[in-house]
């Protein structure tokens, strides 16, 4: 075997190891946080759980924060949210992106579920978690700045409503605090969130009333 060979060989095994050493640790912080809450829990304790050293954490994700960003961040796997996002992005119909809005939401949110009780713990009990909620929210509307420039081509908007505020709308109706107390916490199932966001969505943005299918 050449030399070139040994080091892309190596260079693949490193990285198949690094990624099932991220994935342990992600895993064994996901159950410590929900058992233990975020706050109680050490860079210490996770490295013992997960049978790593600390700096192996540092490295990975440099702080409990960063931990905790990647849990959430990946708890729709990226393949999925991107070709969901391509779809959206493929689709000319306004009526139908919007559509494709709401399964967005329901799919990253029905995927954070697990999380979501850390997040509202967390962001009550530890104030550098809110600041990793904003960051969150903020990132989520300057994505959809692409969305609103593509839909606007149609002129099917809603009159009244500047892009700025269809962009607003947009971003409040699809964010997680309205699955979180219509699904959560007054037991809607994740159907029924969907065909009533993509309801709101289309009759608030296009001024039609959506159907069933």
């Amino acid at each position: 075997m050449s030399n070139r060979k040994k080091r892309i060989y190596t260079s693949e095994v490193r990285q198949t190891q690094a990624v099932q050493t991220k994935t342990r640790i992600l895993v064994a912080a996901g159950k410590l946080f929900q058992s233990e809450g975020f706050e109680c829990v050490t860079i210490e304790k996770l490295a013992h759980a997960a049978e790593v050293s600390p700096p192996t954490i540092y490295s990975l994700f440099q702080s409990k924060r960063g931990v905790l960003r990647a849990l959430i961040d990946e708890a729709l796997p990226s393949d999925q949210y991107e070709a969901l996002v391509a779809e959206a992005h493929q689709e000319k119909s306004v009526k139908k992106r919007l559509l494709i809005a709401a399964k967005i939401s329901r799919h990253l949110y029905d995927a954070e579920r697990k999380q979501m009780n850390i997040f509202k713990s967390a962001a009550i009990l530890a104030p550098e978690f809110k600041e990793l909620e904003q960051e969150r929210e903020r990132r989520r509307y300057q994505r959809l700045e692409r969305t609103i420039q593509m839909m606007a081509t149609e002129n099917s908007l809603i009159k009244g409503l500047n892009l700025s505020k269809i962009r607003d709308v947009l971003w409040a109706f699809t964010g997680r605090d309205l699955y979180r107390m219509l699904v959560i916490e007054q037991g809607w199932t994740s159907d029924e969130y969907e065909e009533w966001l993509a309801q709101l969505l289309v009759k608030t943005l296009i001024g039609i009333k959506q159907t069933k299918s």
